[in-house]
Formats: structure tokens, C-alpha cells, sequence
């Protein structure tokens, strides 16, 4: 059993001092990063594709067991409707060649727009996909919540196919009414980006992954982590592969949150810059 647990990002201006060393160049903060996280989301390559040289410096920054999750490019997951993206795919595995031995995930995230009239496209993509990774997919579509007969397609179309089911949970984030999250200008960003919806437990495939979008402060948060531990440790001590990957409404703390998840599950990381005692002691309540 293996547990892969890492933030949304590996740089943020909060963390030199928390998570990065002080004075530590903008270069450095993956390695940094590294030495404490065995995984990360690489949502930049949605929004865009790194140079082979972005790529290779990338591979060259971290250890061997480290894992890095990227996002399908929105080419792909938003604009070609799954259709005729064969090339694309193989053009986008292709550029992380010096990574292949470091791909925990390949992710693809459909846009809320892709409902149950899409599934024959998404089966035509997956049968497309080289069998040498492991694949992770993200919906948003209502429908595919709703435990009627779209989403049980969906979940038999995962299982058959060995795709795991992102498990997004962003309870936390929406358990602050909008009137109050008015004052936070953290919450009333990270409410209008993050979709509110329903979490279904269930793992499709060997490596389940979740996302937890927590809010800002790390003990606001604890109330929504004891329902998920039986889960975690099931799958676990099932041989699985679990991601874990931890925001929070702006990240600035994510870090903190993230260390108090793995010793909820009696893990314990590395320590990091600017870590002190106090911090260490009574960080979690139960």
C-alpha cells in the first residue's frame, strides 16, 4: 500500500518559512517542496504545455518515489469533446517522457457541460489511452451525482475500463453561508471557482483519489476529516494506491492541513522551514 499525499501546487508566496526555506528561488521550490509532499496535482498543464526543458528540470528536482498528477490540457478534456484527440494525447504524453517513471496520475477533468449523452465518446477515449499509466477522471455534471442510472453507467464504465473516480469534497468550503464568506475575500474566490457538489464514496479502480477543499484556517476543517478515515485506511489496507490531495481556500495554509491529515492516519512526513514546536503540539483535537 503506498499513500501519495500533496498539495494543488509546489509554490506559493506564504510558504517560504512554512514549507519552503527562506530566501529559496522560485526553481527550488519543487525540490523543496519535495522533501516533504510525495506527490503534487500539476494543474499547469491544463492551462498550458511545458517546454521539454520545463519538463526535464522538473524530473531533475525531485526523488525517484515522488509522484506528479497532471491535468489532461483543456485542449483535450474542454475543447475537442473527447472527439478526434488521439494525437493530442499522444503528443501531451510524449513531452513528459523524462517524467514516465514519476506519473502517479493522469487526470482528466470534463467540464460540467459533459453529461450522460457523452459516455460512448468517454469509453472511445479511455480504449484510446496507452495502458501504461494510471488514469484518473474528474465529472461535474449533476447527473452523475444524482445515484440514478447516468451515474451508475458512469461508475461501471470506470471499473470496467480501471479508471479511478476523482472524489472531489469541498463540503468545508461551502459549510460558511455566502453572506458570511462575503467578508473573506479568499472564501468568495475560492466559492465561485469550486463546484458544489454531492461526494460519492467509491473506489473504481487500484489508486482513489480525493480532493479535499478545505477552508482557510486548518482546524476549521477537522470536523469534515473523521468521516473520511475509515475509507482512507480501508483502501489502504486494500493494497490500494491513495491520493490525497489537500487545498485550502487560498492555499496559504494547505501545508499545515495536509501534515495534520497524514498523522490522522499515522503517518508522519518530514519536517520543514520554519516548523516550530508549538505548531507541532495540539493540532488536532480527537
Amino acid at each position: 500500500m503506498s499513500l501519495y499525499l500533496g498539495l494543488p501546487q509546489w509554490s506559493h508566496p506564504a510558504w517560504p518559512g512554512q514549507l519552503l526555506g527562506v530566501g529559496a528561488r522560485p526553481a527550488e521550490h519543487l525540490a523543496h517542496c519535495a522533501r516533504v509532499f510525495n506527490t503534487v496535482e500539476g494543474n499547469t498543464t491544463f492551462y498550458a504545455s511545458p517546454t521539454p526543458e520545463t519538463v526535464r528540470r522538473w524530473a531533475d528536482a525531485v526523488p525517484p518515489q515522488f509522484r506528479f498528477s497532471f491535468k489532461f490540457p483543456k485542449e483535450i478534456s474542454h475543447q475537442s469533446d473527447l472527439v478526434s484527440a488521439g494525437k493530442q494525447v499522444a503528443d501531451f504524453i510524449t513531452l513528459l517522457g523524462p517524467l514516465h517513471g514519476q506519473l502517479g496520475l493522469l487526470k482528466l477533468q470534463l467540464p460540467a457541460r459533459f453529461g450522460p449523452a457523452g459516455l460512448p465518446r468517454l469509453a472511445a477515449f479511455f480504449e484510446g489511452l496507452p495502458p501504461d499509466f494510471t488514469y484518473a477522471l474528474e465529472v461535474r455534471h449533476p447527473d452523475f451525482f444524482a445515484k440514478g442510472e447516468a451515474e451508475r453507467a458512469l461508475n461501471r464504465l470506470l471499473m470496467d475500463k480501471g479508471i479511478n473516480r476523482i472524489m472531489l469534497d469541498s463540503r468545508p468550503l461551502f459549510s460558511v453561508p455566502a453572506s458570511l464568506a462575503a467578508k473573506n475575500a479568499a472564501l468568495v474566490d475560492a466559492q465561485g471557482k469550486k463546484p458544489r457538489l454531492p461526494v460519492h464514496l467509491l473506489a473504481t479502480a487500484n489508486s482513489p483519489v480525493v480532493r479535499l477543499i478545505g477552508l482557510p484556517h486548518p482546524e476549521d476543517n477537522h470536523p469534515f476529516l473523521p468521516s473520511w478515515l475509515p475509507h482512507w485506511k480501508q483502501w489502504l489496507a486494500e493494497g490500494k494506491d491513495l491520493y490525497l490531495f489537500i487545498h485550502t481556500a487560498d492555499n496559504a495554509r494547505a501545508p499545515e492541513l495536509a501534515r495534520q491529515v497524514s498523522r490522522l492516519l499515522g503517518q508522519e512526513m518530514a519536517p520543514w522551514p520554519g516548523e516550530n514546536d508549538r505548531a507541532r503540539q495540539g493540532l488536532l483535537p480527537f
